[in-house]
């Protein structure tokens, strides 16, 4: 029997520390969903980790993203910053949007979902740390926004995504971010990656997204 590749490998690994973790917050490991962040990575590292048993993808630019998806059996959220103008794109491609943070990108959307007939699920990214650097509507703002998001978008908003500052505990804004999802009665907290996925748990993550810890660092040409 071949050994295993190192994308099972790592899958295999993973999983058992997300459910080391979920036991150790009192959780039932299903109820966390692994997001394998397949952005720098070829489709070929793709069909890898699924036929190792990955099902749910996470790509950061819907130009890269359209290389490698659609791929039958492939769930694929779109978890980097959407630019408008690549919104139709992102609709058409995607079966979340887990960066909605504005109200010109939720008109974009809503118009390529109109003009489809099909609209993906829906996260509104908070800037939970209000690093002026990243994406996410600002704390201040977020509870007016995800009012204004549920009212449009109705059931489609399932939740909200956040990335804590790198430089702080992230365990206070994953709890943050928890409680403002428990105010709105969203059942989707997105939040926590490869260095803090077992605070996210603690915090009552749902989706954590983890990258090279699964596919590994990919070489750079040159």
């Amino acid at each position: 029997m071949p050994n295993p590749s190192p994308i099972a490998q790592n899958l295999e690994t993973i999983r058992a520390r997300i459910a080391a973790a979920a036991r150790a917050a009192g959780r039932n490991p299903s109820d966390i969903i692994l997001v394998a962040v397949s952005k720098t990575h070829p489709k070929a590292a793709v069909l890898e980790a699924m036929a190792a048993g990955a099902f749910v993808f996470g790509e950061n630019r819907v130009q890269e993203a359209a290389e490698k998806f659609p791929i039958a059996g492939a769930s694929l959220r779109i978890i980097g910053g959407l630019q408008t103008n690549k919104a139709e794109q992102a609709v058409r491609l995607a079966d979340s949007i887990d960066s909605l943070d504005r109200p010109r990108l939720a008109d974009a959307i809503a118009k390529a979902a109109d003009a489809m007939g099909k609209l993906p699920e829906l996260l509104v990214q908070v800037n939970i740390g209000d690093e002026p650097q990243k994406s996410g509507i600002p704390v201040a703002e977020a509870d007016a926004f995800i009012r204004a998001m549920r009212a449009r978008f109705g059931e489609a908003l399932k939740g909200l995504m956040c990335i804590p500052p790198e430089a702080e505990d992230p365990a206070p804004h994953f709890r943050k971010l928890a409680a403002m999802a428990d105010i709105h009665g969203l059942a989707v907290r997105s939040m926590g990656m490869s260095a803090d996925y077992a605070a996210a748990i603690a915090a009552g993550a749902t989706h954590i997204r983890i990258g090279s810890a699964l596919f590994g660092h990919r070489r750079l040409p040159g």
